[in-house]
C-alpha cells in the first residue's frame, strides 16, 4: 500500500514538469512500472490547480475534448507502462471543481480510452478499483 501512495503522489504532480522533461518523466514511469508489479496507477488529479494545466485560470471552463487532448499523453504512458489491469480512473472532487465540472472530467476520461475494448473500459472505470480497494 505504501508504494501505491508514493506513486499517486508522483503522478499527481507530473504536469508541473516542463515539456522538455517529459521523456525523463516517461522513462521513470516505465521503469517504476517494470520494477514494481505490485504498484497500481490511479489516473487522477490533473484538474487540480497545482498541476500546471491552468484550466482553473480560464474565464470559461474547458470542454471534455480539451481536457482529453491535454491529458492523453500522460495517461497513455501510464496505461502502456502499467497495463490496463494496473490502472484506474478517479476524480479528486471537490478539489477538481476549480477547473471543470464533474461530468466534463469523466467524459474526458471516456474520450481518452474511446478506442479501448469494453473489457478494458470496465477495468479502468470499475473493476480495478473494486479489486484494489477490496470493495
Amino acid at each position: 500500500m505504501l508504494l501505491l501512495l508514493l506513486l499517486l503522489l508522483l503522478l499527481l504532480y507530473w504536469p508541473l514538469l516542463p515539456q522538455a522533461t517529459f521523456p525523463k518523466w516517461e522513462k521513470g514511469i516505465r521503469e517504476l512500472a517494470a520494477a514494481s508489479p505490485n504498484v497500481h496507477c490511479k489516473l487522477s488529479g490533473l484538474a487540480m490547480c497545482s498541476t500546471g494545466f491552468r484550466f482553473d485560470e480560464r474565464p470559461v471552463p474547458p470542454s471534455s475534448q480539451e481536457l482529453a487532448a491535454a491529458w492523453a499523453p500522460y495517461f497513455r504512458v501510464c496505461l502502456e507502462a502499467f497495463g490496463v489491469e494496473r490502472c484506474l480512473f478517479a476524480s479528486n472532487f471537490p478539489v477538481d471543481k476549480v477547473s471543470c465540472d464533474y461530468t466534463v472530467l469523466w467524459n474526458a476520461f471516456k474520450l481518452i480510452v474511446k478506442d479501448s475494448s469494453d473489457a478494458d473500459k470496465r477495468r479502468l472505470f470499475h473493476s480495478n478499483a473494486k479489486a484494489l480497494y477490496r470493495m
